[in-house]
Order: structure tokens, then C-alpha cells, then sequence
């Protein structure tokens, strides 16, 4: 992953060369560093980005609604909680719509008390009652408590004042990840400086715990498919295993930029120490959750393995998202963080009035 070759060859001025004059023949205009700032500016976050997060997004609250159901149920530590393939597809789709219908805020000005707590809140209840209804497959329609609606009320309230408007903040960078580590230089413009940051530690473990649901969710579904003929495609994890996936996943991230930036480590010189770090971490984890019967895994019936805690037989799969964490961490080094628009339209616009005032002063 060589960083991006940029062409910094600019045509020589016209002095002469040994002290012989030359005939001076036309220059090539060189390009504005206006341009090359618009290429590299950051944009929205790419549609296929969205989609992915949304459905990541979708299948943590499945994970977090029913796992805190089921401890309200049996008090059960090793919090268990279900989600499937179809429902993050599911989520994806009415997260987009979600997104359309955040939008139209601006049709209720004078009146956002009416949008946010009337009118987005009932459009939200009513996708999730039809996702549970297209989830059960049954002719009965599927019923609603009182409960049901209190939480998917809450849930509203989230994606309206913290979902929506932190995702609007968030911008794609086309840069390489090499020219993004870099120190900003003297000659960056301290606006660009203040305006733009990389996304926040806490931000990037949220992110990797909510992928590490979706990576634990896909691949139970699929062995349930295969050892059960499972064709729901139900698949499961626990809630600690959003502090295993997150915390692991935050030092692998931070092992790959100190190899392979800073030390030039190549890909398979870097995969080992990824493997080795990556079984410390689960036997660590399952040798503590163990001792408050909170180990959701048990690898006793497994070939090769480590007093139940650890396998070989699962090496492939931890070598691939091995493989896949540094194209993640590719991806999220390219999201920058920046202010709110109206914030910036703000001081542009006040920026712009006094220099119109001056100008007619002058």
C-alpha cells in the first residue's frame, strides 16, 4: 500500500542556461493550486459507505435490544443477543430512507418540536413495526406493546438528535492515508486546520465493536446454515464482545500505523504479530469472562484447541479479518471530522458582511 506518486515536476523558468541565450518558447499553464485543492477537498461520505455503516448500525441495536431482553428474562451474564444477514440488509434499506426523511427537516422551520418529536418519531415506529412483521413471515400481524413503542420512541428521539447530525459532520477524504498522516504544514491554512480533524479514538472503538457484532453475526448465521440448515439465518454474539472486538481491533489499528508507516513493515511481516496479539486477546478475554460464567464461546469439542478458549481451526478466519482490519483502517483514516455547516455558512456569511461593509467604506 506504496503511497499515492504525486507529480511535483514544474516547468523551469525561462533564465539562460550556461550563459547562452535560448529562445523562450511558451510555457504549459502549471495547475492552480486551486484545482488540485478541489480534487483533494472532502466530500460526503460515499453512498456504498453509508449503506455498510447503516446496516452495522442496524444489527448493534438488534444485538443490544435482545441481549438486554434476555437478561430481563433469565439474568443470563454472558448476554447473548440475535441478529441475522436479512435484517442488516433491512436496516441498511430504512436507515437510507431514514436519511431522506431527516433531510425534509428543513420543511418544518419555525416548527422543529413538530419534526422531531412528532413527525420523524412516527415515521421511525412505523419502519420498525413493518421490518418485525416482514421479519416474522406470518399472516397474523404482529402486535405491538406498550414497551415495543416506548423504546422505538427513545430510539427516534437518538437517530434525530444524535445519529443523523453526527453522521452530517463526517467527511470523506480522497487523500491517501500516507498524506493524511502527515503534520499539517505551514502552509495549510489554519481555517483548513481548525476546520477538519481525524475522527475521535472513542468514535473508531465504536466503530470496530459495531463491526465486530456484524463479523460475529455473519458467520454464526452462516455455520447455523451449514451445521443446522438454519435458512433464517439467525446468528448471534454477546455484548462483550463489543469490548473484545473494539479494544483489539483499536491496537491492531495502531499496530499498523506504527509497522507499516512509520517502520515500512510489509503486509505477512506485520500478519503474525496480528495473529499472536489477536489469540493473547481472546484467551485473556475468555479466561476472565470465565470465572463469572460470562464466556459465550467453548472450543472444548474443537481439534486443536487451548483449554476451550482458543483454536487453530479458526486461524483462516482471524488471518482474513487480519487482512480486512488494515483495509478498515485504510477507509477510516480518510473520514475526517468537521464542524457544522450552518456553524461554517455562519461565519462565512458574517466573514462575507464585513467585507462588504468595508468595501463600502472605502
Amino acid at each position: 500500500m506504496a503511497s499515492r506518486w504525486r507529480d511535483g515536476t514544474r516547468s523551469r523558468s525561462g533564465e539562460p542556461v550556461g550563459g547562452l541565450k535560448t529562445a523562450r518558447t511558451p510555457r504549459q499553464e502549471e495547475p492552480s493550486g486551486e484545482t488540485e485543492d478541489a480534487a483533494e477537498s472532502p466530500r460526503e461520505l460515499p453512498r456504498w459507505m453509508l449503506l455498510y455503516f447503516y446496516g452495522m448500525h442496524g444489527v448493534t441495536l438488534d444485538v443490544l435490544l435482545s441481549s438486554l431482553q434476555g437478561v430481563l428474562n433469565s439474568r443470563d451474564p454472558k448476554l447473548v443477543g440475535f441478529s441475522s444477514p436479512y435484517l442488516c440488509i433491512m436496516h441498511s434499506l430504512t436507515h437510507f430512507a431514514l436519511e431522506k426523511i431527516y433531510s425534509q427537516k428543513r420543511c418544518f422551520r419555525g416548527r422543529p418540536v413538530v419534526f422531531h418529536l412528532v413527525f420523524y418519531p412516527s415515521v421511525y415506529i412505523g419502519l420498525q413495526i413493518l421490518i418485525g412483521n416482514i421479519n416474522t413471515l406470518t399472516e397474523q400481524v404482529r402486535v405491538v406493546s406498550g414497551t415495543q413503542l416506548a423504546v422505538h420512541y427513545i430510539l427516534a428521539l437518538y437517530f434525530a438528535q444524535v445519529f443523523h447530525r453526527g453522521l452530517s459532520r463526517l467527511q470523506y477524504h480522497p487523500s491517501c492515508p500516507a498524506d493524511l498522516l502527515r503534520k499539517p504544514s505551514p502552509e495549510d491554512s489554519a481555517h483548513n486546520r481548525a476546520r477538519l480533524q481525524g475522527l475521535p479514538g472513542f468514535v473508531r472503538f465504536l466503530f470496530f465493536g459495531m463491526h465486530g457484532f456484524l463479523d460475529e453475526v455473519l458467520f454464526t448465521s452462516m455455520f447455523n446454515l451449514v451445521e443446522k440448515s438454519d435458512r433464517s439465518l439467525s446468528g448471534h454474539t454477546s455484548l462483550w464482545s463489543f469490548l473484545m472486538y473494539g479494544s483489539c481491533s483499536f491496537v491492531v489499528e495502531k499496530l499498523y500505523l506504527h509497522l507499516h508507516f512509520s517502520r515500512g513493515w510489509g503486509t505477512w511481516h506485520r500478519l503474525p504479530i496480528y495473529i499472536c496479539f489477536i489469540y493473547t486477546w481472546e484467551f485473556s478475554w475468555g479466561l476472565v469472562l470465565r470465572q463469572f460464567d460470562a464466556c459465550s464461546w467453548d472450543y472444548s469439542h474443537y481439534p486443536h484447541n487451548f483449554m476451550g478458549l482458543i483454536t487453530l481451526l479458526y486461524l483462516p478466519g482471524w488471518v482474513c479479518l487480519s487482512l480486512y482490519q488494515d483495509v478498515l483502517s485504510n477507509v477510516l483514516l480518510r473520514i475526517k471530522c468537521t464542524k457544522d455547516v450552518t456553524d461554517l455558512s455562519g461565519e462565512n456569511g458574517e466573514a462575507n458582511g464585513q467585507l462588504e461593509s468595508n468595501k463600502k467604506r472605502l
